[in-house]
């Protein structure tokens, strides 16, 4: 990694930059459309998942300029603008967007494809498709204070539960995410109306089991507690308090542009993968997966002028 400590640290920011401003433009393209179009009747759940993309794309823009790195208060950039604090603030609102914007989308494939009523599901297989998608959101809305807790403290514990916790929500939502990818594939589709369905179910079963085998296999047993319970054993519970610990977690930034510093290789694979992956799955739940109208594929938007919004 001595070989990226030139050069190649700019280019790899350069080309961050240029992915998440491109995908901005393009979610606010998206964004700026649904306000001068109507849909199908679901007006309001697409300007719910529009807006939580926007917001989305847009925190990842400005984080793909301000690298950051929590714990150790790393930035890209010896400016307030770069503050972890300030970043991590961000990140929760980004991150909620995140949650919101999958457990919209599997609601929406439950009301679209009915497979969980009375009668044809019960027991474990039941819960799953009425609780998973809020017990996912809660796990992530949790998991944010335990991270901005272990910014400011630096107790590294609290970011090990965070981690644990998005292990936990993936896991709870990956067999609904098997489910609905079956119900959706077993249905006839003539009309092309569910190949929004289809999209998002693949997308969603094909995430959840990259994510949860590497959380469950190796982020979480090999590359996270281990370290994490040692340093305990080590050291025993220190962590920072009182309002000197939140005025540095907002204050201090150490730049570097040293890849040794920020994790190497591990750092270059998460920061890339989340910063261009995650945004592009983010940009196709914007445009709101749903069952379409039957012969949707030939009928164009009508502008909201001639008709107005469908309630």
């Amino acid at each position: 990694m001595d070989s990226l400590s030139g050069f190649w640290p700019w280019q790899w920011w350069s080309i961050m930059v240029a992915i998440n401003a491109l995908s901005f433009s393009i979610g606010l393209y998206i964004f700026w459309r649904s306000l001068n179009t109507v849909d199908d009747g679901r007006v309001k759940y697409l300007k719910v998942m529009r807006i939580l993309g926007l917001v989305f794309i847009a925190v990842a823009l400005y984080r793909s300029v301000f690298v950051s790195s929590y714990l150790e208060q790393l930035a890209w950039f010896d400016s307030l603008a770069n503050s972890s604090l300030l970043i991590r603030g961000l990140a929760f609102f980004a991150e909620l967007s995140f949650a919101g914007l999958f457990t919209l989308a599997m609601l929406q494939v439950n009301k679209d494809v009915p497979a969980s009523v009375e009668g044809k599901v019960g027991g474990l297989q039941d819960f799953f498709y009425k609780k998973a998608p809020y017990v996912f959101f809660a796990c992530l809305f949790i998991a944010q204070f335990f991270a901005t807790t272990a910014l400011v403290t630096k107790l590294e514990l609290l970011f090990a539960i965070e981690e644990t916790l998005w292990g936990i929500a993936f896991l709870v939502i990956t067999p609904l995410a098997i489910f609905q990818l079956r119900s959706v594939y077993t249905m006839q589709d003539s009309d092309g109306n569910l190949k929004m369905l289809r999209a998002f179910t693949w997308m969603n079963a094909s995430w959840c089991l990259l994510y949860c085998s590497y959380s469950v296999f190796y982020h979480l047993p090999i590359e996270y507690w281990p370290h994490v319970i040692e340093n305990l054993k080590t050291t025993g519970v220190v962590m920072n308090t009182g309002f000197s610990a939140l005025q540095d977690a907002f204050f201090i930034v150490n730049e570097t542009k040293d890849f040794n510093e920020w994790g190497g290789v591990g750092f270059l694979i998460w920061h890339s993968g989340y910063f261009s992956i995650c945004v592009w799955m983010v940009l196709f739940l914007m445009s709101g997966p749903r069952k379409l109208p039957a012969l949707a594929s030939t009928q164009s938007e009508v502008p909201a002028a001639s008709e107005g919004y469908k309630a």
